[in-house]
């Protein structure tokens, strides 16, 4: 596959294998109806390797079956990159051995903590200082050392900030400069944060580092109060957050994006609807580059 350039001619960092098109999460509740009848209208999909190294018997042959056929990221959720406890590098192999056997390319993680002295089973804030740049980097370094290859960091939601020194984006932004990682953008994460925190979500979008770009996350919302969200990743995209994302294919041409769902999964012909979304915002995007390159 040719290098993916933006509008402006700056080449993409987009995943090699993967098309400038629209995934979906593979959750084991819809992993019998996929196999027995793949959506054509997805382009690739996305696991986190811990719910799936261990899977054995009839769900991991037709897990393989998956990956044999089409292309697949992982995502994890539980590295916990901003812990000050010890990097679990048993862990980091095993995904190198998950990612070789599956002939997947890319692996991300969230830029968080999930441990201290034990699991916390949440993702934690990393606190916005020039000390945690440098302890993040310093880990995520060790990450990509071990699995050879580049990860993709992905700016996550929070409610709160302790400890703040600069504001999410020069945070955001420097761990990945200095750990020389790619980026996972999580475009309902950036609408959650402008509104908890208040913020200009376009300002921070345009920020971003595009060539650094791998591929994105879309997903629903909760609603707690007009000023306060909850990123649940349970409910349908609002318009809102489907403007931002049409708003960062405009900044930066378009790349691989996913339907993220984890819970109050509907109907796959309902997920499918969202997925078809994305394509739509992507396929309009094209017929304005072309228009505006005629």
């Amino acid at each position: 596959m040719p290098s993916f350039y933006n509008y402006q001619g700056v080449q993409m960092d987009t995943t090699p294998y993967l098309v400038n098109d629209a995934g979906l999460g593979l959750r084991r509740p819809l992993l019998n109806q996929i196999v027995g009848s793949p959506p054509a209208d997805v382009g690739f999909y996305e696991v986190a390797p811990e719910n799936w190294i261990t899977i054995g018997g009839k769900s991991g042959k037709q897990f393989r079956s998956m990956t044999e056929r089409f292309d697949f990221v992982c995502h994890g959720l539980s590295l916990s990159l901003g812990s000050t406890d010890p990097l679990d590098e048993t862990f980091v192999i095993e995904v190198k051995r998950f990612l070789s056997e599956h002939g997947i390319k890319l692996y991300s993680e969230h830029l968080s903590y999930c441990s201290k002295g034990g699991h916390l089973y949440d993702l934690m804030p990393i606190p916005f200082t020039g000390e945690a740049v440098t302890h993040v980097a310093t880990r995520i370094k060790r990450v990509q050392d071990i699995l050879e290859q580049r990860i993709a960091i992905e700016n996550v939601s929070y409610y709160a900030a302790p400890g703040q020194e600069m504001d999410e984006i020069d945070f955001f932004n420097a761990v990945v400069n200095e750990a020389d990682c790619n980026v996972l953008l999580d475009i309902n994460n950036i609408y959650v944060n402008s509104v908890n925190h208040g913020y200009d979500a376009d300002a921070f979008l345009k920020a971003i580092p595009a060539h650094r770009i791998a591929y994105a996350h879309i997903a629903g919302h909760y609603v707690e109060a007009e000023d306060f969200l909850i990123d649940t990743h349970g409910a349908d995209i609002i318009d809102p957050v489907w403007k931002l994302l049409g708003k960062a294919y405009e900044l930066f041409g378009v790349f691989p994006t996913l339907l993220e769902r984890d819970f109050n999964l509907p109907p796959l012909v309902e997920l499918l609807k969202e997925v078809n979304t994305i394509k739509t915002i992507q396929g309009d995007w094209r017929i304005q580059h072309e228009r505006k390159s005629a």
